[in-house]
């Protein structure tokens, strides 16, 4: 890690039915001096919070303006349709489009889901958010369709969901401004598509040599403590006996 990630904090956003737990965890373990901070961000807010610099990086679904932001699809949403328990769709485990054809259908501002042809009956206003929408259906005026993670978010006991199988399903994606992709950023893209530690593109190039340049500074030390002493003096191949008989005279047999 470098100086400056140890001194600095981590901000995500995230939109409603996104659960960055996971992810968070990971992050705890490999990066516990810099802090990350959640900001829960409406659809509305989350772009904003990318380019009004509020945020460093943010969990929304797709679409972005491609233009300023960049973008990682992590995973595909089951779109589901919402409806009183004692509707009569119930009867069905999984629904199509075409079924909806004579119900009211909602379509609050902050839709998640890309219709090119919008099912259903219009109704009479768009509800300003998924939870509004929720409650009319409630009011058994109307259904909705949202990503699953969206109707589990706004779970009620009068209230199921069944998957709509044919219809427009909606990407969760990490996103970031392009022109602020950071050290940090790049480790949590590391993260969430599941890179090692040691593969993690986050890594500066300062933070790879100081490894190496530890084990040289450690190495003189190391090395005066293996130290030998003085050298023996050297040994004929005699031995030290013939080496002392060399230089003297014969002895005279008997």
């Amino acid at each position: 890690m470098t100086e400056n990630q140890a001194t600095s904090s981590f901000r995500l956003a995230y939109v409603p039915g996104v659960t960055p737990s996971k992810w968070i965890r990971i992050w705890e373990q490999r990066l516990p001096e810099v802090p990350l901070t959640l900001l829960p961000v409406t659809v509305a807010e989350a772009e904003q919070a990318l380019t009004g610099a509020t945020a460093d990086a943010a969990l929304l679904r797709l679409p972005v303006d491609r233009t300023v932001l960049s973008a990682i699809p992590l995973y595909t949403e089951t779109s589901v349709v919402v409806l009183p328990k004692d509707h009569e769709l119930t009867e069905d485990e999984e629904l199509l489009v075409e079924q909806l054809a004579d119900e009211v259908i909602w379509h609050p501002q902050d839709e998640t889901i890309q219709w090119e042809t919008r099912p259903g009956q219009p109704g009479y206003e768009r509800p300003a958010t998924t939870g509004d929408a929720i409650e009319l259906v409630a009011a058994n005026v109307g259904l909705l369709v949202v990503p699953q993670s969206l109707a589990r978010l706004h779970h009620r006991r009068d209230l199921t969901y069944r998957p709509l199988v044919d219809a427009p399903q909606s990407q969760v994606a990490l996103s970031w401004p392009e022109q602020r992709t950071t050290d940090l950023v790049e480790e949590f893209i590391g993260i969430v598509r599941g890179r090692t530690v040691n593969s993690s593109r986050g890594r500066t190039a300062a933070a790879a040599e100081a490894k190496p340049q530890a084990k040289k500074e450690r190495k003189p030390a190391a090395a005066a403590a293996r130290k030998p002493g003085p050298k023996p003096a050297a040994r004929t191949r005699g031995g030290a006996g013939a080496a002392k008989r060399g230089g003297g005279k014969p002895r005279r047999r008997g």
